[in-house]
Protein backbone atom coordinates (compact mmCIF):
# COMPACT_ATOMS: atom_id res chain seq x y z
CA UNK A 1 0.00 0.00 0.00
CA UNK A 2 1.26 3.72 -0.41
CA UNK A 3 1.73 5.82 2.79
CA UNK A 4 3.06 9.14 3.20
CA UNK A 5 5.92 10.07 5.54
CA UNK A 6 5.69 13.52 6.79
CA UNK A 7 8.31 15.34 9.02
CA UNK A 8 6.60 18.80 10.30
CA UNK A 9 8.72 21.87 11.85
CA UNK A 10 9.48 23.38 8.04
CA UNK A 11 7.23 26.84 7.94
CA UNK A 12 4.81 27.77 5.00
CA UNK A 13 4.86 30.26 2.94
CA UNK A 14 4.61 31.97 -0.64
CA UNK A 15 1.77 33.46 -2.38
CA UNK A 16 -1.77 31.24 -4.28
CA UNK A 17 -3.80 33.51 -6.90
CA UNK A 18 -7.17 32.14 -6.05
CA UNK A 19 -9.51 31.99 -9.04
CA UNK A 20 -12.75 33.40 -9.56
CA UNK A 21 -15.62 31.39 -8.09
CA UNK A 22 -16.75 28.99 -10.27
CA UNK A 23 -20.23 28.75 -9.45
CA UNK A 24 -20.77 32.73 -9.93
CA UNK A 25 -18.86 32.23 -13.03
CA UNK A 26 -21.44 30.27 -14.85
CA UNK A 27 -24.57 32.29 -13.42
CA UNK A 28 -22.88 35.74 -14.58
CA UNK A 29 -21.69 35.05 -18.29
CA UNK A 30 -25.54 34.11 -19.21
CA UNK A 31 -26.69 36.54 -17.22
CA UNK A 32 -24.96 39.08 -19.57
CA UNK A 33 -27.57 38.17 -22.10
CA UNK A 34 -29.84 40.84 -19.84
CA UNK A 35 -27.43 43.30 -20.61
CA UNK A 36 -28.27 45.96 -23.40
CA UNK A 37 -24.50 46.93 -23.62
CA UNK A 38 -20.64 45.98 -23.13
CA UNK A 39 -20.24 44.26 -19.92
CA UNK A 40 -16.90 43.63 -18.92
CA UNK A 41 -16.28 40.24 -16.53
CA UNK A 42 -13.15 39.88 -14.97
CA UNK A 43 -11.75 37.40 -12.49
CA UNK A 44 -12.66 34.38 -14.74
CA UNK A 45 -11.69 31.29 -13.78
CA UNK A 46 -9.88 28.94 -16.45
CA UNK A 47 -12.25 26.12 -16.83
CA UNK A 48 -14.47 23.89 -19.55
CA UNK A 49 -17.48 24.86 -18.00
CA UNK A 50 -16.98 28.75 -18.44
CA UNK A 51 -15.17 28.14 -22.10
CA UNK A 52 -18.45 26.15 -22.79
CA UNK A 53 -20.94 28.55 -21.63
CA UNK A 54 -18.78 32.00 -23.74
CA UNK A 55 -19.14 29.27 -26.66
CA UNK A 56 -23.13 29.63 -25.94
CA UNK A 57 -23.16 33.23 -25.72
CA UNK A 58 -21.02 33.49 -30.09
CA UNK A 59 -23.61 31.05 -30.99
CA UNK A 60 -26.63 32.89 -30.22
CA UNK A 61 -25.10 35.96 -31.37
CA UNK A 62 -23.30 38.15 -28.74
CA UNK A 63 -19.83 39.54 -29.60
CA UNK A 64 -17.30 37.82 -26.92
CA UNK A 65 -13.66 39.15 -27.19
CA UNK A 66 -10.95 37.97 -24.50
CA UNK A 67 -9.07 40.75 -22.86
CA UNK A 68 -6.50 38.55 -21.25
CA UNK A 69 -6.63 35.10 -19.21
CA UNK A 70 -9.17 36.21 -16.97
CA UNK A 71 -11.26 38.91 -18.72
CA UNK A 72 -13.69 39.13 -21.40
CA UNK A 73 -15.66 41.61 -23.16
CA UNK A 74 -19.55 40.73 -23.81
CA UNK A 75 -21.47 42.33 -26.27
CA UNK A 76 -25.02 41.08 -26.60
CA UNK A 77 -26.86 44.07 -28.48
CA UNK A 78 -27.21 41.46 -31.26
CA UNK A 79 -28.71 38.40 -30.37
CA UNK A 80 -30.13 36.86 -33.07
CA UNK A 81 -31.22 33.61 -31.56
CA UNK A 82 -33.05 32.27 -28.18
CA UNK A 83 -32.23 28.89 -28.97
CA UNK A 84 -28.98 27.56 -27.45
CA UNK A 85 -27.01 24.92 -29.40
CA UNK A 86 -27.91 21.03 -28.36
CA UNK A 87 -24.46 20.06 -28.51
CA UNK A 88 -22.91 22.34 -26.13
CA UNK A 89 -25.59 23.17 -23.91
CA UNK A 90 -25.96 18.90 -23.15
CA UNK A 91 -22.36 19.46 -21.74
CA UNK A 92 -23.00 21.63 -18.86
CA UNK A 93 -25.51 21.83 -16.04
CA UNK A 94 -25.29 25.63 -15.85
CA UNK A 95 -27.09 25.48 -19.60
CA UNK A 96 -30.26 25.81 -17.54
CA UNK A 97 -29.16 29.54 -16.37
CA UNK A 98 -29.80 30.78 -20.01
CA UNK A 99 -33.68 29.64 -19.67
CA UNK A 100 -34.10 32.45 -16.73
CA UNK A 101 -31.49 35.46 -18.54
CA UNK A 102 -32.99 34.86 -22.40
CA UNK A 103 -36.51 34.44 -20.83
CA UNK A 104 -36.42 37.57 -18.81
CA UNK A 105 -34.70 39.61 -21.75
CA UNK A 106 -36.58 38.30 -24.76
CA UNK A 107 -39.54 36.81 -23.16
CA UNK A 108 -38.63 33.47 -24.91
CA UNK A 109 -35.85 30.38 -24.75
CA UNK A 110 -35.08 27.21 -26.16
CA UNK A 111 -32.39 25.39 -24.14
CA UNK A 112 -31.27 21.70 -23.64
CA UNK A 113 -31.68 19.88 -20.79
CA UNK A 114 -28.96 20.47 -18.77
CA UNK A 115 -25.60 17.94 -18.66
CA UNK A 116 -22.67 18.39 -16.68
CA UNK A 117 -21.81 15.58 -14.16
CA UNK A 118 -23.98 12.20 -13.51
CA UNK A 119 -25.74 12.62 -10.46
CA UNK A 120 -27.92 8.97 -11.01
CA UNK A 121 -31.41 10.58 -12.88
CA UNK A 122 -32.78 13.23 -14.26
CA UNK A 123 -31.72 16.80 -12.88
CA UNK A 124 -34.83 17.87 -11.26
CA UNK A 125 -36.35 22.26 -12.52
CA UNK A 126 -39.26 21.69 -11.34
CA UNK A 127 -38.37 24.94 -8.78
CA UNK A 128 -37.39 26.68 -11.83
CA UNK A 129 -40.11 26.16 -13.52
CA UNK A 130 -42.66 27.17 -10.73
CA UNK A 131 -41.33 30.10 -10.77
CA UNK A 132 -40.98 30.85 -14.22
CA UNK A 133 -44.88 29.90 -14.21
CA UNK A 134 -45.41 32.24 -11.64
CA UNK A 135 -44.39 35.18 -13.63
CA UNK A 136 -46.91 34.29 -16.44
CA UNK A 137 -44.26 32.18 -18.15
CA UNK A 138 -45.49 28.41 -20.38
CA UNK A 139 -42.69 25.75 -19.87
CA UNK A 140 -42.89 22.64 -21.68
CA UNK A 141 -39.95 19.94 -22.25
CA UNK A 142 -40.07 17.84 -25.16
CA UNK A 143 -37.65 16.91 -27.59
CA UNK A 144 -34.46 17.15 -24.54
CA UNK A 145 -35.58 20.91 -24.78
CA UNK A 146 -36.99 22.87 -21.93
CA UNK A 147 -39.14 25.53 -24.11
CA UNK A 148 -40.28 28.69 -22.06
CA UNK A 149 -42.46 31.57 -23.57
CA UNK A 150 -43.83 34.84 -21.90
CA UNK A 151 -46.59 35.20 -24.27
CA UNK A 152 -47.93 38.90 -24.23
CA UNK A 153 -46.01 41.53 -22.88
CA UNK A 154 -43.39 41.23 -19.90
CA UNK A 155 -43.39 38.95 -17.40
CA UNK A 156 -45.39 39.45 -14.39
CA UNK A 157 -43.62 40.29 -11.08
CA UNK A 158 -45.02 37.71 -8.16
CA UNK A 159 -44.33 36.12 -5.29
CA UNK A 160 -42.48 32.64 -5.24
CA UNK A 161 -41.82 30.01 -2.56
CA UNK A 162 -39.66 27.71 -3.16
CA UNK A 163 -40.39 24.07 -1.65
CA UNK A 164 -36.77 23.16 -1.30
CA UNK A 165 -33.59 25.41 -1.26
CA UNK A 166 -32.84 25.74 -4.70
CA UNK A 167 -29.42 27.83 -5.47
CA UNK A 168 -29.93 26.97 -9.39
CA UNK A 169 -33.82 28.05 -9.16
CA UNK A 170 -33.30 31.12 -7.36
CA UNK A 171 -30.61 31.99 -9.66
CA UNK A 172 -32.80 31.44 -12.89
CA UNK A 173 -35.67 32.95 -10.85
CA UNK A 174 -33.98 36.32 -10.19
CA UNK A 175 -32.68 36.61 -13.51
CA UNK A 176 -35.89 36.28 -15.45
CA UNK A 177 -37.78 38.62 -12.34
CA UNK A 178 -35.02 41.49 -13.14
CA UNK A 179 -37.18 43.14 -16.18
CA UNK A 180 -40.19 41.78 -15.21
CA UNK A 181 -43.42 44.43 -14.42
CA UNK A 182 -43.28 44.95 -10.77
CA UNK A 183 -41.76 43.03 -8.11
CA UNK A 184 -40.93 39.73 -7.39
CA UNK A 185 -40.36 38.20 -3.79
CA UNK A 186 -38.18 34.68 -3.96
CA UNK A 187 -39.12 33.32 -0.29
CA UNK A 188 -37.23 30.15 0.75
CA UNK A 189 -34.23 31.26 -1.47
CA UNK A 190 -30.51 29.63 -1.26
CA UNK A 191 -27.98 31.94 -0.05
CA UNK A 192 -24.69 31.12 -1.38
CA UNK A 193 -21.77 33.58 -1.68
CA UNK A 194 -22.78 33.10 -5.76
CA UNK A 195 -25.66 33.87 -5.25
CA UNK A 196 -25.24 37.43 -3.64
CA UNK A 197 -22.47 37.69 -7.06
CA UNK A 198 -25.06 37.45 -9.02
CA UNK A 199 -27.20 40.18 -7.38
CA UNK A 200 -24.55 41.91 -7.10
CA UNK A 201 -23.24 42.24 -10.85
CA UNK A 202 -27.03 42.58 -11.97
CA UNK A 203 -27.01 45.36 -9.67
CA UNK A 204 -23.99 46.85 -10.91
CA UNK A 205 -25.61 46.89 -14.59
CA UNK A 206 -28.86 48.75 -13.23
CA UNK A 207 -31.02 45.65 -11.80
CA UNK A 208 -32.60 46.66 -8.32
CA UNK A 209 -32.22 43.76 -6.29
CA UNK A 210 -32.17 43.56 -2.69
CA UNK A 211 -31.86 40.39 0.26
CA UNK A 212 -29.54 38.13 -1.71
CA UNK A 213 -27.80 36.00 1.00
CA UNK A 214 -30.76 35.67 3.06
CA UNK A 215 -33.86 33.73 2.78
CA UNK A 216 -35.91 36.52 0.96
CA UNK A 217 -34.99 37.98 -2.12
CA UNK A 218 -36.98 41.16 -3.28
CA UNK A 219 -36.46 42.53 -7.27
CA UNK A 220 -38.10 44.94 -7.89
CA UNK A 221 -38.05 45.24 -12.77
CA UNK A 222 -36.57 47.53 -14.32
CA UNK A 223 -36.68 48.65 -17.90
CA UNK A 224 -33.41 48.10 -19.18
CA UNK A 225 -29.67 46.65 -18.02
CA UNK A 226 -26.67 48.84 -19.03
CA UNK A 227 -23.09 47.94 -19.53
CA UNK A 228 -20.16 48.12 -17.16
CA UNK A 229 -17.83 46.46 -15.63
CA UNK A 230 -17.36 43.82 -12.86
CA UNK A 231 -14.97 41.47 -11.20
CA UNK A 232 -15.95 37.65 -10.19
CA UNK A 233 -15.77 37.00 -6.05
CA UNK A 234 -12.45 34.45 -5.39
CA UNK A 235 -13.66 31.02 -5.02
CA UNK A 236 -14.76 30.02 -1.45
CA UNK A 237 -14.04 26.37 -2.34
CA UNK A 238 -10.54 27.55 -3.55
Amino acid sequence: MTKYIIQGGTPLFGEVEISGAKNAAVAIIPAALLVDGVCRIENIPQISDVTLCLSILEQLGAGVRSIDRHTVEVDCRHIHSTRTPYDLARRIRASTYFIGALLGRFGQAEVALPGGCNFGGVRPIDQHMKGFNALGATVVVEGGFIRATAGEGRLKGTSVYLDVVSVGATMNIMMAAVMAEGRTVIENAAKEPHIVDLANFLNSMGANIRGAGTDTIKIRGVDRLRGGSYAIIPDQIE
